[in-house]
């Protein structure tokens, strides 16, 4: 996961609240095979670690902040902090453990 400079974002642009601690976000597209497996994975890490959400976004349905986030495949996974700015990014299946210590920058 690489790091990014601060752009946050909210429940305007999420659909859905943030995270006590940080935010899972991830974009997806309908076809996508590793985007289930990415979503299982970040299912799984949002249960396990307190106040951390998780967020799934339609890529085809929001061109707008796809555009503006500069996403250009999916799956694409975005690490918010609790202000919902954004600190970490990868794109492709991310392995539990890199989500975990990505996690670690957030909170």
């Amino acid at each position: 996961m690489t790091e990014v400079p601060g752009e946050a974002l909210g429940v305007a642009e999420l659909g859905a609240e943030l995270g006590e601690k940080a935010t899972l976000v991830q974009f997806s597209t309908a076809f996508c095979q590793p985007c289930r497996a990415t979503r299982r994975t970040l299912a799984e890490v949002a249960a396990m670690v307190e106040g951390v959400g998780h967020v799934e976004i339609d890529a085809e349905e929001r061109l707008d902040l796809v555009r503006a986030l500069g996403i250009v495949r999916t799956p694409t996974v975005l690490v918010l902090d609790r202000d919902g700015r954004i600190v970490r990014r990868a794109t492709g299946q991310p392995r539990k453990a890199d989500v975990i210590a990505a996690l670690g920058r957030a909170v």
